[in-house]
């Protein structure tokens, strides 16, 4: 067995590839894309067209109308309905903010109870820098302690959600020792693998292979791009037998260069997963890949 073959017996589906629509983000304008969804209506039409191009999991951050974010359980509910009443993809929130308390963005997940939540698995800076300007765009400490991590891991057990694992270093991918060790994550594992983020492991194959060879035995894993090294990530992925996540939060364009729209991103990771002989999983092959039931 080569060792592509190796790092891709992770638990994956080697014949399904399971996408996830990222389809907002937290910090993500329509200034700088206007397709970019802001409320619950919208959000929901843009999975029900995430699902029809080939996506199985829809990944969220709730907004207000004016597209300021939101922790209120209220709209993430809200959300959950109306995604619910146009289409069967898989409910995925985020929990992850920079300066809320984390009893704010536990609360809608316990309530709400979306199928997965994102959970992030360490501390770490978190910037962007801008070449041209030689200046940071923004320049922060994105703190998630133990404490949190295993109140979150905790909330959504009690809760029958799913939690998704992000990791944004290979030492994140270690942070879950402690929670193992006590009982409170069993497999199977699902792992979310972010690439790109200043502070944050590098965007490179390399480096893809490297954290993929930490992960445990059995679990589940998608590659997570920022911004134009999304692409060469999805299909290094996909070839590894990965999973992968596309969408505006993470990068507004096509290979190409053309800006771009949710349901187009996850049209082109369709094609890309046909390219390498996989199939778009649906959102019930998902579950069952998942470990959902």
């Amino acid at each position: 067995m080569t060792i592509a073959e190796q790092e891709s017996t992770k638990g994956n589906d080697p014949e399904k590839a399971i996408i996830s629509a990222a389809l907002t983000g937290a910090l993500t304008t329509r200034d700088q894309c206007e397709a970019i969804p802001y409320t619950p209506e919208e959000i929901a039409e843009d999975a029900a067209a995430a699902r029809e191009a080939g996506a199985a999991v829809a990944h969220i951050h709730a907004r207000t109308d004016n597209g300021s974010p939101t922790f209120e359980t209220d709209t993430y509910r809200e959300i959950k309905d109306e995604v619910r009443d146009r289409t069967d993809i898989i409910i995925n929130f985020s929990t992850g903010a920079l300066h809320e308390p984390p009893e704010e963005r536990i609360e809608y997940v316990r309530e709400v109870q979306p199928d997965v939540a994102a959970l992030n698995m360490g501390s770490m800076n978190y910037a962007k820098y801008s070449e041209s300007r030689e200046d940071f765009v923004f320049d922060m400490v994105f703190e998630n302690p133990f404490g949190e991590i295993s109140e979150f891991v905790t909330a959504m057990g009690e809760s029958g959600v799913k939690p998704e694992l992000e990791c944004f270093d290979t030492g994140h991918i270690g942070n879950i020792r402690p929670l193992l060790k006590r009982g409170e994550l069993s497999h199977p594992i699902q792992f979310s693998l972010i690439m790109g983020v200043l502070g944050g492991i590098p965007a490179t194959i390399e480096n893809l292979a490297h954290q993929v060879r930490q992960l445990p035995d059995g679990a589940n894993w998608q590659v997570i791009g920022i911004s134009r090294d999304q692409w060469p990530l999805v299909a290094g992925a996909l070839s590894m037998g990965g999973n992968v996540r596309v969408g505006l939060e993470d990068n507004f364009y096509l290979p190409n260069g053309e800006m771009s729209t949710n349901p187009e991103l996850v049209g082109k990771a369709a094609e890309l997963t046909r390219n390498v002989g996989r199939e778009p999983a649906t959102p019930e092959e998902a579950r069952e890949i998942m470990g959902m039931g």
